[in-house]
């Protein structure tokens, strides 16, 4: 993890972790990385949520791109997944999402692309932190004629939506409840379910600045469930703040996960023949009840650290075909280059008419093992002492040894926010919950 750039991207609150200062010298030292790799006058896109301080930003990274040359084109707020299409689809040669995903308004972040839409690696990302904090170059800025210049692209979103409808293969049958959690998908998710001609309702698409996640979206799924049995809805669909994550509710209620959907898709790809390797990619965080199900359905798993970057990483290198986050990032690697909220929810569309169930009986084939999370508060001198410390890894090791293949202990530093992640999953929930609250003792207790 660097020191700026976390597992997605620059994020923290703006005006104290993320100041307009440092969103301006991050465009500076991106355009100077992209111009140094390009050989030329780089032009970057720049999309963003719904949160008030996404103007801030914009001004400011555009900014800074600007003043040592590059050239910006806005395309206003979009989905995550949106910027890393319209990238390619521009010939740009970088995008820059402003976006802190679930996290609360008061949060944003600064995500950035290279120029095939594919988030940039660790060792670009560190290149730009070093131009930024150990002064390893300074900043060549421009004057006169070789400043950039910034343009407004006025058809990203509906470009974007003519892209991802293409997917979506027709007959399902049934009404759909569709959360935009006040965010990026305000722009799009309408005009994506008309266009591929499924009826559907949309809630929750009334952001004002403030209101992106609140109580709403992928992270707060418990009113969609309760709208969706009230209204009698086949199914419900719940993005994030940038809609690269989904969640979806069946007609019964029940709330599935990514581990459930990526499940779904691994049925239905293998059974059109494209589940490449007959492999899927999962994240050290995806529930025990998931490799079970693989293992019946003689679906083999690689499996990552925790982040969507990495699971695409082991998908690109291995040419697979499918992977993605309990949390919700799905990754289709045929048709997007990151997770996908909306496209995850075509296929999933798609997934439901060719396995001719409901979604709540694809669902049920899973067991979800009972799973608790704490987030102990750290500071980031914290993060960095985890492994070394005898007395913490001693605390996972002995609770490990008490489980057995029972369950089993994943502690590890989060990579957007100051806390160190506690999961525990076992087969009684009085159980795990004592074994992550010890753990958790032990974290505050001996780590400085």
């Amino acid at each position: 993890m660097g020191r700026i750039f976390g597992t997605d991207g620059a994020r923290g609150v703006v005006g104290k972790e993320l100041t307009i200062e440092l969103a301006v010298n991050i465009g500076r030292a991106a355009a100077q990385v992209l111009a140094a790799e390009c050989g030329h006058k780089p032009l970057v896109i720049i999309g963003k949520d719904t949160r008030i301080s996404g103007d801030a930003l914009e001004s400011a990274v555009a900014a800074g791109l600007c003043s040592v040359g590059a050239d910006v084109l806005i395309v206003g707020v979009v989905p995550t997944p949106a910027v890393a299409f319209l990238v390619n689809e521009y010939n740009a040669d970088a995008g820059v999402m402003l976006s802190a995903s679930h996290n609360p308004y008061e949060f944003n972040g600064i995500k950035l692309f290279g120029p095939t839409g594919f988030k940039l690696t660790d060792q670009e990302e560190e290149l730009i932190e070093g131009i930024i904090l150990d002064n390893s170059e300074p900043y060549i800025v421009k004057c006169g004629g070789e400043l950039g210049q910034i343009k407004v692209a006025e058809n990203g979103c509906n470009d974007y939506i003519h892209h991802i409808s293409k997917h979506y293969k027709g007959g399902f049958v049934g009404k759909v409840l569709v959360d935009c959690a006040n965010g990026s998908a305000c722009t799009t998710a309408r005009g994506l379910f008309t266009a591929i001609g499924v009826d559907a309702d949309i809630i929750y698409d009334t952001p004002n600045g403030i209101n992106i996640n609140d109580r709403c979206g992928s992270t707060y799924v418990e009113r969609l469930s309760e709208k969706v049995v009230a209204g009698g809805y086949t199914l419900g669909l719940a993005f994030d703040g940038d809609a690269d994550r989904l969640m979806a509710v069946d007609e019964k209620g029940s709330v599935l996960d990514g581990d459930f959907i990526i499940a779904i898709l691994a049925q239905y790809l293998k059974k059109t023949n494209a589940l490449n390797e007959n492999k899927v990619v999962v994240t050290t965080m995806s529930n025990l009840g998931f490799f079970k199900l693989m293992k019946e359905l003689d679906i083999k798993c690689e499996i990552t650290k925790v982040g969507d970057r990495y699971v695409l990483e082991r998908m690109m290198s291995h040419n697979l075909s499918l992977g993605g986050e309990q949390s919700g990032h799905v990754i289709v690697s045929e048709y997007a280059t990151t997770g996908d909220g909306q496209l995850s929810a075509i296929i999933l569309l798609n997934a439901i008419t060719t396995l001719e169930k409901p979604l709540s009986q694809l669902g049920e084939m899973m067991t979800k093992f009972p799973q608790t999370m704490l987030n102990v508060t750290v500071t980031p001198t914290m993060k960095n002492a985890l492994d070394s410390s005898e007395a913490v890894q001693g605390e996972i090791n002995h609770w490990s040894e008490v489980l057995g293949e029972r369950g089993r202990i994943v502690v590890r530093p989060s990579g957007t926010e100051p806390f160190i992640r506690v999961m525990v999953e076992g087969e009684t929930l009085q159980e795990i919950e004592k074994i992550a609250k010890e753990i958790a003792t032990a974290i505050r207790q001996h780590l400085i």
